[in-house]
C-alpha cells in the first residue's frame, strides 16, 4: 500500500505527537503507512502525489482569516505552500481530507468565505448531517446526528456553488463539505477523543481559544462527553483510498 501523508503545523512537540498518534489510531495505520511532514519547522519538500494514497491536513494554530499583516512569516509560507499543493490536488481530484484547518485551507483555495462569525467554543457539539452527507461514503456508518469535539476561532460562512455541504451544527453552518468527488474538509476534529482534547486544552491554555481560568471546567466537560462517532470519517477515508 502507498502511504498516506499527514501535513502538520503544530509547533509544540506534545501537541504534534499526540495528534499524529491519534491519526494513526483512528485511521488504522502503522507509522510507515502515515508519513508526517511538520510544515511549521521546515518548508514543504517536493512531493509526487502518485507516491501517496491520499493527503491529510491536521489542525493548526494558524487562522486563515487573520489580516495578512498579523501573520507570521512561517504562517505565510505554510499558506503559500499548501495553496500551491492544492492547485495540484484539486486539479487531479486527489484524495484529500483537511481537519479543522482544512476548512480554512481548502475553503480559501476554492473561494469560500472564511471569517470569525461562526467560531465555536472548545468542547463537544452536536453535528447534523445533510441529506447529501447521509449518502456520502466518508460518512458511511455515522448517525445523522452525533457529537464531535470542536474549538475554532474561524469557520466557513459561505461555500462556493460547486461545493457540497455535508454537515452543520446549530452554531456553525458548515462543518463538513466536499469538492469534486474526493476532496473533503471538516470543521470538527475527527481525530479527537476526550484524552486528546484534554491534552490540547492544557497546551493551548493561553492561545486565546478560551479564558485560561476555564481550563478545568472544559476538562471536566470533556471527560463527561461521549464522542465516539467522528473517528469513523478517518477510517472511511483510509479504507476508501488505500491503494
Amino acid at each position: 500500500m502507498k502511504p498516506f501523508l499527514l501535513l502538520a503545523t503544530r509547533a509544540e512537540d506534545a501537541a504534534a505527537d499526540d495528534e499524529y498518534q491519534a491519526y494513526l489510531r483512528y485511521c488504522g495505520l502503522r507509522p510507515d503507512e502515515l508519513l508526517r511532514v511538520r510544515l511549521e519547522s521546515a518548508p514543504l519538500p517536493a512531493l509526487e502525489l502518485d507516491h501517496y494514497s491520499g493527503v491529510i491536513v491536521g489542525g493548526s494554530p494558524f487562522t486563515s482569516s487573520d489580516p495578512v499583516e498579523e501573520k507570521t512569516t512561517t504562517q505565510l509560507r505554510v499558506e503559500t505552500e499548501l495553496s500551491t499543493l492544492l492547485d495540484r490536488i484539486v486539479a487531479e481530484d486527489f484524495p484529500f481530507l483537511g481537519a479543522c484547518y482544512g476548512v480554512g485551507t481548502l475553503g480559501v483555495h476554492q473561494g469560500a468565505t472564511i471569517d470569525r462569525r461562526f467560531g465555536e467554543p472548545v468542547g463537544p457539539t452536536k453535528i447534523m448531517l445533510t441529506v447529501e452527507g447521509s449518502k456520502d461514503p466518508l460518512l458511511h456508518g455515522l448517525p445523522t446526528t452525533f457529537e464531535a469535539f470542536v474549538g475554532h476561532k474561524e469557520a466557513c460562512a459561505k461555500l462556493p456553488g460547486h461545493a457540497v455541504l455535508l454537515a452543520s451544527s446549530a452554531a456553525c453552518p458548515v462543518h463538513m463539505f466536499r469538492i469534486k468527488n474526493n476532496l473533503y474538509a471538516t470543521q470538527f476534529h475527527p481525530e479527537l477523543d476526550a484524552d486528546g482534547l484534554i491534552t490540547r486544552i492544557n497546551i493551548y491554555k493561553n492561545a486565546g481559544y478560551f479564558p485560561p481560568d476555564a481550563a478545568d471546567e472544559l476538562i471536566g466537560t470533556a471527560r463527561q462527553s461521549s464522542v465516539t462517532e467522528p473517528m469513523r470519517v478517518l477510517r472511511n477515508f483510509t479504507e476508501r483510498y488505500a491503494r
